[in-house]
């Protein structure tokens, strides 16, 4: 088989895990996770309360609760990806992290108890967002930068 045969980690989104993962890759996906898992139980208790509520918002409780349950699984399934280098797992954790800042914005707006979840939850993005763009994780992932993908074909 040819080398223009042999398909390129890089190409098919995949990096090279011969190395060992780095800690900053490590802690992006611990924390997508960890975003992951409170959507799921912000989705269950949704649920459970559209089932136990009264009539007139329980559709709505219903159907709020099951796409909170659907939307769990971008981030889940992304923390996953970076856990086993994959380069596509990139790009839906920091749309999930950039999604989450407007989300602790109007939670800090609140008069309540939410202010400390707005203060978890942009910390969490920010942190996140700084790790998964570090190119110690790009380099992990096997992305190129802009104008880098023609290095490979020179050497």
């Amino acid at each position: 088989m040819s080398s223009e045969q042999t398909p390129d980690p890089e190409v098919l989104g995949t990096a090279d895990t011969a190395g060992p993962r780095p800690r900053r890759l490590t802690y992006a996906a611990a924390l997508v996770a960890l975003e992951g898992f409170a959507l799921l139980a912000g989705g269950v208790w949704m649920l459970v309360l559209g089932v136990t509520g009264d009539g007139g918002d329980r559709q709505q409780a219903v159907t709020g609760g099951i796409t909170v349950l659907v939307l769990a699984l971008l981030p889940l399934l992304a923390a996953r990806g970076l856990l086993l280098r994959r380069g596509w797992s990139r790009g839906p954790a920091v749309i999930t992290q950039i999604l989450a800042l407007p989300v602790a914005y109007q939670l800090l707006q609140a008069d309540s108890v939410a202010v400390p979840a707005g203060i978890a939850l942009a910390a969490v993005a920010v942190a996140a967002l700084v790790l998964l763009v570090h190119p110690a994780t790009t380099r992990a992932l096997g992305i190129k930068g802009p104008g880098r993908a023609r290095e490979t074909e020179r050497q």
